[in-house]
């Protein structure tokens, strides 16, 4: 029985890394997958890049479901806590022999710099390089780093993809625009949304203002964080959101005057990149469920809104004016965020 493996940080994880790992797997009998981490380390290779440091779990959530329909490949997880300059090779072979508890046969990478430390450290294995010269699959995880997850999009496995999707959420209150600019602004950048899901609920209900009751709040609220997930899931790049938790709230204040604890513990869970906040200042339109068109009753509400959004300590990109200008302040507030 030959026993391989290959390591590396994952930092991210990518096509590459895919093409050696399943590679490794047809050469040998059993392969373990070592992911090898430091949060010192891992903190120094992103330093003055574009991305962020990605926490081990979630590296090794990647990795288990890239493997998981490969019974003979096992993950392992190996952390030390040394810098980048001074990681001692053999203190982490040491570890790899311990973890693995049986005769390693090969060892594998695509780095050709490896080959004389892999024999120092491996004697007795044969040390097996993969595709070095990135002929097949011309990528690294330096690059991405160096450059940034989107413009080596292609290169990103896509059950990694949703780990770096941005989030862009849109609020207001009552025939502000945010449903319009959330399907435009989808259709421009060509990638998910999500709908308003108390409309959804205000439909099967026929209408909101006085028959709302306190657990309809909490369904939107629920329903509509797992309409984001299966966004997020199939979004290319961003995913855009019409509404969230702390509109819900404020609708639940206003129908039926009362504040639930329930949607403040949801809004603290939310993590939005971006938030587009349109100011009232369109013409209102009556589309069947709309109740409060009046203007000093919009911009009351508007008013109470942000209020609500205050609480939560958000900071969010004001809309105002045409829908022209409108668009075009949300595409500069979106460029903006994918450059950083």
């Amino acid at each position: 029985m030959t026993v391989g493996f290959i390591g590396g940080k994952f930092l991210p994880l990518h096509l590459g890394h895919v093409y050696a790992i399943v590679q490794a797997s047809s050469i040998v009998d059993e392969l373990y997958v070592v992911l090898s981490h430091s949060e010192i380390r891992d903190r120094e290779l992103c330093l003055n890049t574009k991305m962020n440091d990605i926490p081990a779990q979630i590296r090794l959530r990647w990795l288990s479901q890239l493997t998981k329909d490969m019974p003979h490949v096992k993950v392992i997880s190996i952390e030390d806590d040394q810098d980048n300059a001074n990681y001692n090779w053999a203190d982490g072979a040491q570890f790899i022999k311990k973890a693995i508890g049986k005769p390693i046969n090969f060892v594998f990478s695509s780095e050709i710099d490896y080959i004389e430390i892999f024999k120092e450290l491996y004697p007795n294995t044969e040390h097996k390089l993969i595709d070095p010269m990135r002929a097949l699959v011309n990528i690294s995880a330096t690059a991405i780093r160096r450059d940034g997850v989107f413009r080596h999009w292609e290169f990103i496995p896509d059950f990694v993809k949703p780990y770096f999707v941005k989030k862009v959420v849109v609020v207001g209150t009552e025939s502000c625009g945010k449903s319009t600019l959330t399907k435009n602004l989808a259709k421009i950048y060509n990638t998910t949304y999500v709908e308003e899901y108390g409309r959804t609920i205000c439909e099967e209900l026929g209408g909101c203002d006085g028959i709302m009751v306190q657990e309809d709040y909490q369904k939107i609220a629920y329903g509509h964080k797992m309409a984001e997930f299966k966004a997020i899931d199939m979004a290319n790049k961003l995913v855009f959101i019409d509404t969230e938790a702390i509109v819900t709230q404020f609708y639940s204040n206003l129908y039926n005057d009362e504040h639930q604890p329930v949607l403040d513990e949801i809004a603290k869970l939310q993590n939005y990149d971006l938030w587009l906040f349109l100011e009232p200042d369109v013409k209102w339109v009556d589309d069947g469920l709309r109740v409060h068109g009046e203007d000093e009753e919009r911009y009351q509400n508007n008013r109470h809104l942000k209020t609500l959004l205050d609480k939560q300590n958000i900071e969010y990109h004001r809309l105002t004016g045409s829908y022209e200008n409108r668009l075009n302040g949300a595409i500069e507030s979106i460029e903006q965020l994918l450059k950083g």
